[in-house]
């Protein structure tokens, strides 16, 4: 789950970051069907790099890879839907923080709206899912930097499994933010 302070760093990141022009108020709906293409072909290529694991080909590092991206993608185009797109310089963390700035609030609303059916204590649950699944982008950002150093290939097996479920999530959900 998000904490607080997290969520606090990303809001004042966001504001240096719009004072700086890393990120910016425009529309661009080429760019967010490109995203949302790479996006979708990114989740896909995880799905299969998995299916081709054989006792000699491990892509773990590559699953995890896809998975990531297919989540980055979707995220920057849910930003563009929001109308703001984010500049080339450091656009990981750029794009991390902005989502937990623009998006956070809109996709608790959008699971209240599914989960409207539920009693009060789906709200609890709605908050912690939203947070749980902006700290997962956070989260597989890091891991991707951090995957090749030493693991055995059963961990890596277990981490490429848990990014692809992950970014499936997250894909699924953030599509729901786009018009």
């Amino acid at each position: 789950m998000l904490d607080e302070k997290r969520i606090k760093e990303a809001e004042s990141n966001v504001r240096q970051y719009l004072a700086e022009g890393l990120i910016k108020k425009q529309e661009n709906r080429t760019a967010k069907e490109m995203y949302l293409e790479n996006s979708n072909l990114s989740l896909e290529t995880a799905q299969k790099l998995l299916s081709l694991e054989t006792n000699i080909y491990k892509p773990y590092l590559w699953v995890i890879i896809s998975s990531y991206y297919s989540m980055y993608y979707i995220a920057n185009a849910v930003l563009l839907e929001f109308g703001y797109k984010v500049g080339d310089k450091i656009s990981h963390k750029v794009t991390s923080d902005a989502l937990i700035v623009f998006a956070r609030n809109k996709l608790k609303k959008e699971l209240i709206e599914g989960y409207e059916n539920i009693k009060e204590d789906a709200l609890e649950l709605i908050s912690q899912k939203t947070d749980n699944l902006l700290q997962s982008f956070d989260l597989e950002r890091e891991k991707r930097s951090k995957f090749q150093y030493q693991m055995d290939e059963k961990a890596k097996q277990s981490k490429a499994l848990t990014s692809l479920e992950r970014a499936k999530e997250f894909v699924f959900e953030m599509k729901k933010l786009l018009s």
